[in-house]
């Protein structure tokens, strides 16, 4: 008997052991930790993210009531070069409108689309009217294999009016970055300097009439004649990604800056000429093909000129004022 009582003790630990082994068993298995898969790859630390879409707005109370003031975010095709349409209250992207962008691509006066593939390190007219005259320079790249042309964009214009000598263009840089300004801009050979901040004003001594805006803290500006045209452009790299889709072949030492240009014009002729200057005039014809992927313009030698400031191309228009040298020293 006194055996049976010293077991007993054992047998009821054995019993709660069993028990707690039967519980166990029946327990679910504990979820097994989440698979943690590869980390989404991250920009390398040097890459600097993609700026957000800029933002425009009208900035005059009086004839934009309703409009003035309103942020408007640049359309995702132009998202840091657009500007405000006050009458319609919409963001519009620079190279939609009137002027010429890219390889060039040119809008003309009457709507239409067309390219003018100039040659590269030579000027050529694209505007001539009686007191009104723009030229430009195009810096260019050897073709891909099997081209019959060399790739070419506009670098800088000159704008000759009522004796006056304006230079835009942009200067050559091997790494872009948006925030370093590579715009350059001189009147009468004399710089123009601007501070870099979203709508810093010059405006001329010489020619009250004259303003220059920056539509952006770098690289974009809005000149201004009044009376006469609004010009507005914006410097720009060819990216990595636009030179292996084109097949531009970029190299690490030049990034090719250019301008995109759009273009107003207030007083034109009927007479106006010039590469874009024609598509103005009442009586142009668009003799392209509406079928052509690429309907470009011929005629080179009717545009070319001698130099960046020379109004002398085959069809120019333009009457200097007397005494007025028509020739000038290009910017670098």
């Amino acid at each position: 008997m006194a055996r049976l009582g010293a077991l007993l003790p054992l047998a009821l630990a054995a019993v709660v052991l069993l028990l707690a082994v039967a519980v166990d068993a029946a327990t679910p298995a504990a979820r097994p930790p989440k698979a943690q898969g590869p980390k989404d790859p991250q920009p390398p630390r040097n890459e600097k993210p993609k700026p957000k879409p800029m933002k425009v707005k009208c900035k005059d109370r009086k004839l934009y009531p309703y409009c003035y003031g309103k942020p408007m975010e640049c359309p995702a095709e132009c998202s840091q070069s657009c500007y405000a349409d006050c009458n319609s209250c919409k963001s519009v992207c620079v190279c939609s409108v009137p002027g010429a962008c890219g390889d060039p691509r040119f809008i003309g006066g009457d709507g239409n689309a067309f390219y003018f593939h100039g040659r590269r390190d030579a000027d050529f007219c694209v505007v001539s009217d009686r007191d009104l005259h723009i030229n430009a320079h195009f810096i260019g790249k050897r073709g891909a294999d099997g081209m019959s042309r060399d790739f070419t964009w506009i670098q800088a214009i000159a704008v000759l009016f009522d004796g006056h000598r304006l230079y835009v263009g942009a200067r050559k840089t091997a790494a872009w970055d948006d925030d370093v300004d590579r715009m350059e801009l001189a009147l009468d050979g004399v710089p123009v300097s601007l501070p870099q901040e979203v709508d810093a004003t010059w405006t001329s001594s010489a020619v009250p009439m004259l303003s220059i805006t920056r539509t952006k803290a770098a690289n974009g500006v809005l000149v201004v004649l009044d009376g006469k045209f609004k010009i507005r452009a914006n410097a720009v790299p060819i990216t990595e990604e636009e030179s292996r889709v084109h097949r531009y072949g970029v190299t690490t030492d030049d990034c090719l800056a250019h301008l995109d240009l759009a273009f107003k014009f207030d007083t034109l002729t009927g007479d106006v000429h010039g590469v874009v200057g024609q598509t103005y005039r009442s009586d142009y014809v668009n003799g392209f093909d509406v079928k052509a992927s690429m309907p470009t313009m011929g005629g080179e030698s009717n545009f070319a000129t001698s130099s960046l400031f020379a109004p002398d191309c085959a069809v120019a228009r333009y009457h200097a004022p007397a005494g007025h040298r028509g020739d000038g020293v290009a910017m670098a």
